[in-house]
Formats: C-alpha cells, structure tokens, sequence
C-alpha cells in the first residue's frame, strides 16, 4: 500500500456519515503515536482552567493515583473509538465517562471546553509535528465525532465546525486560564507521570521536553519558567526530526489502539483483560438532582479483551 492509499480511502467516506470510520483511521493507522501525544496535552492544557484543575485536585485522582487515572481515562475513550458508538463496548465506555462526571458539579462550559481540547489540539500537533496535516475533509469528520461523542454525553451548545471548536477554545482559555495552586499541584504530578515512564536518569530531560512543549499562556497560568530556547528548539526539532522519518515508513497495516500502548500500567492482569465497567471511579454520592448518566445508554459489562500477543488487533 503506498504512504497515501489510505488518504484517498478517507477522502471517499462521508465526513458526517462515517465520521467514526475515519477517525478510527486516522487515530489507529495514519497517527496513533501522534494523537495519544496531541490528546495527553489536551487534556494537560484543561487543568489551567481554575475550575478544571482545583476540582481534579480535590479528587486526589491525578495527584495520589496518577497513572491509574491516565490509563483509564486513555482506554474507555479508546473503547469508543476502537468499537463505535452503537456497540456495547462503546455505550459501557460512555456511560462510566457520564457516572464519573455526573458525581461532581461540572458546568456545561468546562465540559465544552474539554471537548474543544480533543478537536482543536490533535490538529495543531499535526500542523506543527505530524508526518501529513489533516485535510479539512478529515477536520469535518474529527468534529462531528467529537459533536457525537458530547451528545452522548448530555454537552449542550457544542460547535458545529472545527473553526467553530477552535473559537470556542481560544476564547475560553483567553477568559479563564489563570494561577490556582491545586492545578499546579496537578500538573506537576503529570509531569511527573510522563517522567516515570522513562529510565530515572532521563526523568529531568522528559521533564524539560515536555515545559519546553507548553506555550506561554500556560506557562504562565501554572507559574513555570519558561525554557530556554535551546531546550525548545531541540525538543521541536526533534520531533520535526521524528516526523520525517515516519514519513518515509510504510503505511500502518494494524490498528493501534490505547490499550497497546507501553504507557498504560496500572493492570498487572495483562494480557487477560480488562473489564470496561469497572474502569475509572465510581464516587459514593453525586450531587442532588444529578442523574447517573444524562443519556439513556444500556447497562453493558463488556471485557475490553486483549490478545496474548500485546501488540495484535
């Protein structure tokens, strides 16, 4: 299969009919590495929001239990786009999400929020690190899966086009990033996170990676200096290097989903599975009135089944 065959077949899909196709494509095949990074900072980028980040905080769940907390969250959105919307793993995935977020009090404009992060942010790391940028054919179908995605989540006034997402996106962090303790309480365990995946000697060197990464408006709301610009224009390069690279490589002739990944750790039961229902948290109360889930999905127990060979569809 040449390098673009895969493009083409994208290009033939219906960016609104089969817009889960074609980020499936586009996250499993054309850029599963890339779109783990672009997604880890996007959610890394919601903690500058005060109201996001002083709540993760109080939840303890990023700061004592962080790498439990990376790996379900990178697998139940994963179970959505490994098996769809209408399967049973899918409707499971979404409704922990839902049980989850509905034992808090989270305003609708944080929760659009967050959701404008998982458009807008994988495209601006293609723009700037990918091996191909995404054509507005693959920008459509990345914003109506998200529309979908926060439909099934109970999101009001979600943006129609990814121009509108990405409005909505600067705008909110323009009016709200700013300095709150417990954020960068969290953010500092992130980072940390990230450094634990790599040799001791090296934590430092992925510490100053990822700050040489952030732009300056989240530099500054979590109060970091900023690096130096050697640092920055070796990180870039780097992965401007990387891309290269990756782009000269066969295409993908296997999925990649989250669950392959070597930084998901919490679950020493590998390579027997995982249970999508029991993934997350599962908080005693809620507040009043809150329902356990905003939309009517069924109440599924799927095993998110992994094959004895890590690595394998």
């Amino acid at each position: 299969m040449p390098r673009y065959d895969r493009l083409k077949h994208i290009l033939r899909l219906d960016p609104e009919r089969d817009s889960h196709e074609i980020y499936r494509l586009i996250a499993a095949y054309e850029f599963p590495w890339d779109f783990t990074r672009a997604l880890e900072l996007a959610l890394y980028r919601t903690y500058a929001v005060p109201s996001i980040g002083s709540l993760l905080a109080r939840t303890a769940e990023l700061t004592d239990r962080s790498q439990k907390r990376y790996d379900d969250t990178a697998l139940l959105l994963d179970a959505v786009v490994e098996h769809g919307f209408d399967s049973r793993q899918g409707r499971t995935a979404i409704r922990r999400i839902n049980q989850m977020h509905r034992a808090y009090n989270i305003t609708n404009d944080d929760m659009r929020y967050v959701l404008c992060t998982f458009v807008v942010m994988p495209k601006r790391w293609l723009d700037a690190f990918g091996w191909r940028r995404l054509t507005h054919h693959e920008l459509r179908a990345v914003s109506h899966y998200y529309r979908t995605l926060g439909q099934h989540m109970g999101i009001k006034e979600i943006p129609r086009t990814y121009e509108e997402f990405e409005d909505c996106l600067d705008t909110y962090e323009e009016a709200h990033f700013g300095w709150d303790e417990g954020a960068r309480k969290v953010s500092d365990a992130t980072l940390d996170l990230m450094a634990s995946w790599y040799p001791r000697p090296l934590a430092p060197l992925v510490r100053g990676a990822s700050l040489a990464l952030l732009d300056d408006s989240l530099l500054k709301a979590f109060r970091y200096a900023p690096p130096t610009p050697l640092a920055r224009r070796l990180t870039r390069g780097a992965l401007r290097l990387r891309a290269r690279g990756v782009r000269l490589l066969p295409p993908r002739r296997r999925p990649h989903h989250a669950r392959q990944n070597p930084e998901i750790k919490s679950y020493p039961g590998y390579p027997k599975g995982y249970r999508i229902a029991d993934l997350g948290t599962f908080p005693a109360t809620r507040p009043v009135g809150a329902p356990a889930c905003p939309v009517p999905h069924h109440l599924n127990e799927e095993w998110g089944h992994l094959n004895e060979e890590r690595g394998r569809p």
